[in-house]
């Protein structure tokens, strides 16, 4: 029996484990499991593989995105250049195994916003600074859009403050993604602190979070006649590749 989980802390609301149950069940894949280690430190890592002699990958939530990446053996290129892993393949031989790192939560974001991006998409927000948003920058860069952070104590250069996001901004910045937690269930009635009256038809707004389906940013959003779209289709995007970088030859 194959075995195959999540590691981040806490996983109150994974949607990993489901989506796998039910993926095991429709396709008739009885060799497999799959379940979520909710570890205190990331440090723990090792343990838990150790532990789990059966254990052949693992995908990483918050808040170890960028953590686990000086445990791990090695990384592929974009995994690599992006600086967060969310996809970890344990290539095992006897008792001996290396971890290699990638991150999937690049493919499966440029695959579902593609579709969305008008000609007028040329600047982007990305609210948070967090693990997921660096898969983000990495899909918006390549596809030619200059992007700029948006967090609550902006620290660095190229991150501005939410009470910097103007109406002259956005009349620039076409496309809004949210890579921080604000608005998910159980706090659904919170959103980013953004002037909502300022936007338009014009705008994409994107929300990493798939729990609750619309959340009160997109509600927002949708109010003003912007498109919206949640991490839902992302997830599963991200899912199915991970599926597939576990189940390969890559080691």
């Amino acid at each position: 029996m194959k075995e195959y989980g999540l590691i981040g802390y806490p996983l109150t609301h994974s949607f990993s484990a489901g989506y796998f149950a039910d993926k095991f069940a429709r396709e008739g894949i009885s060799d497999c499991v799959y379940q979520n280690f909710p570890i205190e430190n990331v440090g723990f890592l090792k343990e838990l593989i150790n532990g789990h002699p059966r254990l052949c990958g693992l995908n990483v939530t918050i808040p170890y995105k960028e953590k686990v990446i000086p445990l791990l053996d090695n990384l592929d290129d974009e995994s690599a250049r992006i600086g967060a892993v969310n996809t970890i393949k344990i290539c095992r031989k006897g008792t001996a195994y290396t971890l290699k790192g990638f991150n999937t939560d690049a493919y499966g974001f440029e695959a579902s916003i593609k579709p969305f991006i008008k000609a007028n998409g040329k600047v982007a927000l990305i609210l948070g600074t967090g693990g997921a948003s660096k898969a983000v920058e990495y899909v918006l860069r390549k596809l030619g859009i200059q992007v700029i952070f948006v967090s609550r104590n902006p620290a660095n250069p190229g991150q501005i403050g939410y009470h910097d996001v103007s109406p002259s901004l956005l009349e620039k910045a076409a496309i809004i993604v949210n890579t921080s937690p604000v608005g998910m269930y159980p706090n659904t009635n919170d959103c980013p602190d953004l002037p909502y009256d300022c936007l338009t038809t014009d705008h994409l707004l994107y929300d990493l979070i798939y729990n609750p389906p619309e959340t009160q940013f997109m509600a927002l959003g949708q109010s003003r006649g912007a498109t919206t779209i949640n991490g839902l289709q992302m997830l599963h995007l991200q899912a199915e590749k991970a599926w597939e970088i576990w189940n390969s030859e890559n080691c």
